[in-house]
């Protein structure tokens, strides 16, 4: 059975063809590479500046948590999964340009009969200490307020989304229009420990976590939280792996659960005082979350990525490979194997944001460049193969 058959049953898709076939004929707002949809300013009326709205959420993510709290008791995992919640949008919204003063809303769809209080509160808690993180590098998020409704009917355990809007000015709008033959690509790293991180982190961001439950992961668990899987899946795809949440992690100081579990990173902080001081000289931002490291294909209309200098693969991504035996290429399509925010700029600016990066504890290096091409189309250099997309 191939790979993308695989996913397909499980109900999930790395490519979201259905998605982007639905929205194809959609107003693609003042920018149509950008990384987020961008309107006029409705708000204010003020031709000098746009409206942004996104809205994204930590997806099946939140199922990990249920079964590492089920079994551990350990309700700090909840509080990851709130920021992956905000991260994934914070950091589309950062692709754009937008990294401060942001409104966000959150929103909770629970099962109550499997998700207390206590879980709602840990959610709420870690929304707060992380935008107190944040506030920390000078970055205002104001919550909202939001939802949390009592859905048993449609949620099996619980979804954890945020809405986020910010009013921007439209000059230093990134469009990724600049995106040009001659640009260097400056990877910054998933994984490891940044200096505003509690702890290692093993890189997984929010993307993937479905294939990555299932493939890593032993049956024992389908047997005893019948709700934490779809029963229409076939029986051979879920929970079909060799290990425990428990089971320490090789190469990290993680347990498996908590290297699955692994909040969200955001680059605002690192990203943030760049873009301000080098806004002219960046062409481009790409959040490799959806399509992991093929991303950017979505937000050019020619040339030839060349990734020829990845980051080694993380210890978290070989054992998500090794225990499903999904193939490399595939890998790179579901996950950000090393790296998931990408700077395209020139050699000069890139070696500015390398030495920058490495202040906060995240390493950054030029991962590749873009090549003149009538074509777009991306050439991917790893240590586990060439593979061309």
């Amino acid at each position: 059975m191939t790979d993308a058959k695989r996913y397909g049953l499980r109900g999930v898709s790395a490519a979201k063809g259905d998605v982007h076939k639905a929205i194809k004929n959609l107003n693609q707002g003042l920018f149509p590479k950008a990384f987020c949809k961008i309107y006029p300013d409705i708000l204010g009326g003020d031709d000098q500046f746009v409206n942004i709205t996104h809205a994204d959420g930590a997806g099946t993510k939140s199922i990990l948590a249920y079964l590492y709290w089920k079994e551990t008791g350990d309700l700090s995992v909840w509080k990851g999964i709130a920021q992956d919640a905000l991260v994934m949008n914070t950091d589309d919204l950062l692709c754009a340009g937008a990294t401060n003063n942001l409104i966000v809303s959150s929103i909770i769809n629970r099962n109550k009969h499997l998700i207390p209080g206590e879980v709602l509160q840990a959610l709420i808690q870690g929304t707060e200490e992380f935008l107190d993180t944040l506030r920390h590098h000078n970055i205002n998020i104001q919550l909202m307020g939001g939802e949390t409704a009592d859905v048993g009917d449609a949620i099996r355990t619980v979804m954890v989304d945020a809405v986020m809007s910010v009013r921007y000015p439209k000059a230093t709008v990134i469009s990724n229009e600049k995106i040009q033959p001659g640009d260097v690509i400056v990877g910054l790293a998933s994984f490891g420990k940044a200096l505003y991180e509690q702890t290692y982190n093993s890189g997984i961001g929010s993307n993937g976590l479905t294939s990555a439950r299932h493939d890593t992961l032993a049956h024992i668990y389908a047997q005893n939280y019948p709700e934490a899987y779809d029963p229409q899946t076939p029986e051979g795809l879920v929970y079909c792996g060799n290990k425990l949440l428990t089971d320490p992690l090789e190469g990290t100081p993680l347990d498996i659960g908590k290297a699955l579990l692994s909040p969200t990173r955001t680059y605002l902080p690192i990203l943030k005082p760049f873009i301000e001081e080098h806004f002219e000289d960046i062409h481009g931002l790409i959040h490799c979350s959806g399509g992991a490291q093929t991303k950017v294909l979505h937000y050019i209309d020619s040339g030839h990525v060349i990734k020829d200098n990845l980051f080694q693969c993380p210890p978290l991504f070989q054992l998500i490979q090794a225990t499903s035996g999904t193939e490399w290429l595939e890998m790179y399509q579901v996950f950000n194997m090393g790296h998931r925010m990408e700077v395209y700029t020139n050699e000069k600016t890139a070696e500015k944001l390398i030495h920058h990066s490495k202040k906060f504890g995240v390493e950054a290096k030029i991962i590749g460049r873009i090549a003149p091409s009538t074509d777009k189309k991306l050439t991917l250099e790893s240590e586990h193969g060439i593979f061309e997309y």
